[in-house]
């Protein structure tokens, strides 16, 4: 776009911020991130422009009146999770489509694979593994490695394992997404080999209503955090009018965003997992809301609220 068509596009908008800034603190969070969204397009086409000093001095100064008092930290916080992550999900919304994707497809390859082969489930999780659920499937507890250990631990220890795992996927996504996106999909070909051992002996809706009250949350968060790492490996691979180095740079911020962002649904989940998931005897009436909350939840935060607030901004 050139400058010219540039600045009598947004003139309007950028004159009444100027002139007439919001006193609404959301409102103005908007403004700042509209300032800086069109600060950014500017230093990338016209860094020696003055329309470019002109949209830095006004995101300054709008910072400055967001940031000015004592709750600069909370405000911080607020802000991040109620636009700075969503955002940036949003941005890249086609990525986290394509996980989804890939992770469900060789979530049926794995279950497939079990049912046609024998040995398939025991390659994929271990001849220990299997032979304890295989007794605690005879002795009437198909679940019970829930059930083990103390509670708190095991929360903790599953939070410190998952949210290892996701900057584990992050990492590496630098080597352009590919060993992300081959550490999601081996998991999702256990999952399906998981899937496949319990409806094999007639438990897949126990199954269901038991593995997926944590793994709502759980798994989402996994395919989630592999978006993540793709986001940072494709940053450098297609830096598109950026320099290779700034997209690498770019890609490598939005992606910690998301990241920090899933460290709370690794929290709930493993919470779930630790406390909730070993009483998985419940009646329905008390595990299907809490599943179906969890869902609501993945689908509204990352999917429904990110593109509504995108729109919302692009429209504004």
């Amino acid at each position: 776009m050139r400058e010219a068509l540039f600045i009598k596009k947004n003139k309007d908008r950028w004159e009444q911020f100027s002139s007439q800034p919001s006193a609404d603190t959301d409102e103005m969070a908007s403004e700042f991130i509209q300032l800086t969204d069109d600060l950014g397009y500017s230093k990338t086409f016209y860094p020696h422009s003055k329309v470019t000093r002109f949209l830095n001095a006004e995101a300054a100064r709008r910072y400055l009146s967001i940031y000015r008092n004592r709750k600069e930290e909370a405000n911080r916080f607020v802000r991040f999770f109620k636009y700075d992550l969503p955002l940036t999900v949003a941005k890249h919304h086609y990525v986290l489509l394509v996980c989804f994707v890939l992770f469900m497809l060789f979530f049926f390859v794995g279950f497939y694979s079990s049912k046609t082969d024998e040995r398939f489930v025991r390659d994929m999780m271990g001849d220990g593994y299997v032979n304890m659920t295989e007794k605690n499937i005879e002795d009437g507890n198909p679940f019970g490695v829930y059930q083990g250990g103390n509670s708190t631990l095991m929360w903790l220890g599953i939070m410190i394992n998952n949210c290892g795992v996701s900057f584990k996927y992050y990492a590496e996504g630098i080597l352009a997404g590919i060993p992300t996106l081959y550490s999601m999909i081996k998991e999702a070909v256990r999952l399906g080999a998981f899937e496949y051992m319990f409806y094999n002996k007639g438990y897949g809706s126990l199954f269901f209503l038991t593995v997926m009250l944590h793994g709502t949350l759980e798994l989402s968060a996994i395919i989630i955090a592999a978006a993540a790492g793709v986001v940072l490996g494709k940053s450098w691979l297609f830096p598109g009018t950026l320099k290779r180095l700034e997209a690498l740079k770019l890609g490598a911020k939005e992606g910690v965003k998301i990241i920090i962002g899933l460290v709370p649904v690794f929290v709930v989940a493993a919470f779930v997992e630790g406390f909730i998931t070993r009483y998985y005897r419940m009646p329905v009436w008390l595990s299907l809301p809490i599943l179906l909350l969890s869902l609501f939840f993945i689908i509204g935060y990352f999917v429904v609220y990110p593109r509504n607030l995108s729109k919302k901004l692009r429209t504004a």
